[in-house]
């Protein structure tokens, strides 16, 4: 119950679906954390059950854009002014869509990229000085197996979680000296608000290529974030964890 003891984290997307399960089981194992989230009132509701489940003042919730470099500073100043500093970012957020080359539009482009690809980005750059001031931290940057294989559709989505795989060993690299460690994971097809951009007739026939023959709940990949954020993996940077049922094995 306490892997994380000791530790602040701030999940961005973490009003409802992988954040929220990452933000509960986070407190269970003794953090304090802040869920950010354009989702204003969901994220309060979601800081205020977590808190009524584990006492109050674990959770705290914030606005935050994450295309906003502003958010991004106001979310990491109330890390550290309500709980005392940042250990541990997990740059949960981001949106999908199953559009090819051709049919993604440059509005769609640059919406899919600002979230996904420029959010990671800037919330690295907001929590790195906070990390430095408490001598080390740890950074998850959810990516996908759409970062890793190919597929149809989904074009910008693909590009973007590919940048995050390697944004992540980028900063994996420059910030190890500081004992930054930053990682990503790279989910399958877990059943969260994100996989409504599929439609139900196309769903179930995705799940079933990966050999487990199922899609993950929330919590499936939320505890592989706990490990990455604890310091049982104190050794592991640059590194890709695949939640996936095996899709990407066959």
């Amino acid at each position: 119950m306490d892997r994380l003891k000791g530790k602040v984290a701030l999940i961005s997307g973490g009003a409802r679906g992988q954040g929220a399960a990452e933000a509960r089981l986070f407190v269970g194992e003794g953090a304090k954390v802040v869920i950010g989230d354009v989702l204003d009132e969901q994220c309060r509701k979601t800081a205020e059950e977590i808190n009524s489940n584990f006492g109050a003042n674990s959770v705290a919730a914030v606005h935050l854009d994450v295309t906003r470099a502003a958010d991004w500073r106001a979310a990491v100043e109330l890390c550290e002014r309500q709980f005392g500093g940042l250990d541990i970012l997990v740059n949960n957020a981001g949106i999908a869509n199953m559009k090819g080359i051709e049919q993604t539009s440059e509005e769609e482009w640059d919406t899919i990229v600002n979230i996904n690809q420029k959010g990671v980005w800037l919330g690295m750059k907001s929590a790195i000085p906070a990390m430095r001031r408490r001598g080390g931290g740890s950074i998850i940057n959810i990516s996908s197996i759409f970062g890793i294989i190919g597929s149809s559709g989904s074009a910008a989505y693909h590009g973007t979680k590919g940048a995050v795989r390697l944004l992540t060993k980028a900063a994996a690299v420059q910030y190890a000296p500081e004992k930054i460690r930053v990682n990503s994971v790279h989910p399958g097809v877990i059943l969260t608000p994100m996989v409504d951009v599929v439609p139900r007739s196309q769903l179930q026939p995705i799940i079933e290529m990966a050999p487990m023959k199922r899609a993950a709940q929330p919590e499936e990949v939320a505890w592989c974030v706990v490990f990455l954020a604890s310091d049982e993996a104190s050794f592991v940077t640059g590194a890709e964890l695949v939640v996936d049922g095996g899709y990407t094995a066959v």
